[in-house]
């Protein structure tokens, strides 16, 4: 049964979301094209990003001054109510850039110290506004698209699953990566790059990936997306009973990962350890 406090804190995020979504979208229609142009398109994306970002601190700073806050574009500070906004203001700015449809805005609030391996989320949004979809969830109410309750599908094979991943923008990592992508293919229905984790946990929670992976991905990038994909069903984690962390992020049905991450497990024991990594 939701809570005047969950409710109100997914709310908070929703309602953030939308607003930061609406900001970044009018920025990108109206000027990145054009800024673009200038000596370093990074700092295009980055003055969106951080404009952004203001809007979303500036938001939750006035509704909820005593939680802390901790983003991709600035700062991080500790409040004093032991809760946490996670933030990331625009997930896939290369996609943002590139006026690829699949951005979006990741807001999540957790309870602990802003750490994906001790910390409990409470609530999150992603907002992806080229779709105007709402992914949203609360621990243990559920997770929703809009209006409709997610629920990952449980019933497909390994060899008939569509499985997201992301690469490094480090070109020597990318190469090991797509060793390890290059030892899946054959096992798997399919492969995707999406290029937002954000976007990918929601996809597995909405059942338009049955599997996501990837590593070096930093807590903003799916704090809101994991509580998404967990309360839709997925298991989240890395390998064996690890948490999800820079080092790694699993998600898909449970069973789907059981059969999974000893597969990946050898592969990365294969292409990413060894001083290869």
């Amino acid at each position: 049964m939701t809570t005047p406090a969950s409710a109100g804190l997914l709310r908070l995020a929703q309602d953030t979301a939308l607003a930061a979504g609406e900001l970044a979208a009018r920025r990108r229609a109206g000027g990145v094209q054009v800024a673009a142009s200038k000596s370093s398109p990074e700092d295009i994306v980055t003055l969106a990003d951080q404009e952004t970002e203001s809007l979303i601190r500036a938001l939750l700073a006035e509704a909820r001054p005593d939680d802390g806050f901790f983003g991709e574009e600035s700062a991080a500070t500790r409040g004093t109510s032991g809760l946490t906004w996670v933030v990331d203001p625009i997930d896939g700015t290369v996609n943002y850039l590139y006026g690829f449809p699949a951005w979006a805005v990741s807001i999540a609030v957790v309870e602990g110290d802003p750490d994906p391996a001790t910390w409990t989320t409470l609530a999150g949004a992603v907002y992806n506004p080229t779709g105007d979809e709402l992914f949203t969830a609360a621990a243990g109410e559920g997770a929703w698209l809009g209006g409709r309750r997610l629920h990952v599908p449980t019933a497909v094979p390994l060899s008939l699953s569509l499985l997201g991943t992301g690469f490094s923008y480090r070109a020597a990592e990318r190469e090991r990566q797509a060793d390890v992508v290059r030892g899946l293919i054959g096992q798997v229905r399919d492969i995707r790059r999406i290029g937002s984790a954000a976007l990918d946990l929601c996809s597995v929670a909405a059942g338009r990936l049955n599997l996501y992976y990837e590593r070096g991905l930093n807590p903003w990038d799916h704090a809101a997306g994991a509580l998404v994909a967990r309360e839709a069903g997925a298991r989240v984690g890395g390998f064996g009973a690890e948490r999800e962390s820079g080092d790694l992020l699993i998600a898909g049905a449970p069973g789907l990962y059981r059969v999974f991450e000893p597969l990946l497990a050898d592969l990365f024991e294969e292409f990413m350890t060894d001083g290869k990594a």
